[in-house]
C-alpha cells in the first residue's frame, strides 16, 4: 500500500527564537487618541459585493479596533527594527508591577500575526 506524503507539521519556535523575531506592522491606517491609545482603521469587506452592501445600507466599510495600553505600546514598537526581546524590555520598564509580560506579549503578537495586523 502506498502512503501519501503527509504535510510536515510546522515546528513552533522556541522562546529564544521568538524573542529574536522582528515584528512589523502591516500597512494599515492608524492613529493615537488623546490618551495615547492606538486606534486601527480596518476594512470590513474587501469584496465588491460587501462594499456595495455597505453603500446600499449607507454604512462605512470600516471599523476601528482600539488597543489597550499594552497593545498600544507594542503596536507603536512593531516598527520592523526592534526585536520581540527589545519590545519586552520596553514593556518591563513601562509596566514594572505587571506579571507575565513575556507570555502576554507572545500571545498578543501571535494573535496580531494571525489577524495579519503584523508580520513576524
Amino acid at each position: 500500500m502506498l502512503r501519501k506524503n503527509k504535510p510536515k507539521k510546522r515546528r513552533l519556535p522556541t522562546i529564544d527564537e521568538f524573542l529574536k523575531f522582528i515584528p512589523k506592522r502591516a500597512e494599515l491606517e492608524w492613529s493615537t487618541n488623546k490618551e495615547g491609545i492606538v486606534e486601527i482603521k480596518m476594512e470590513k469587506f474587501s469584496s465588491n459585493l460587501g462594499k456595495s452592501f455597505c453603500k446600499i445600507i449607507k454604512k462605512e466599510n470600516y471599523f476601528t479596533a482600539k488597543m489597550d495600553k499594552y497593545g498600544s505600546l507594542v503596536w507603536k514598537n512593531c516598527d520592523g527594527k526592534k526585536t520581540v526581546k527589545d519590545i519586552l524590555k520596553i514593556m518591563e520598564k513601562e509596566f514594572q508591577k505587571e506579571e507575565n509580560l513575556d507570555q502576554r506579549l507572545i500571545l498578543f503578537l501571535q494573535q496580531m500575526n494571525s489577524l495579519r495586523y503584523i508580520n513576524l
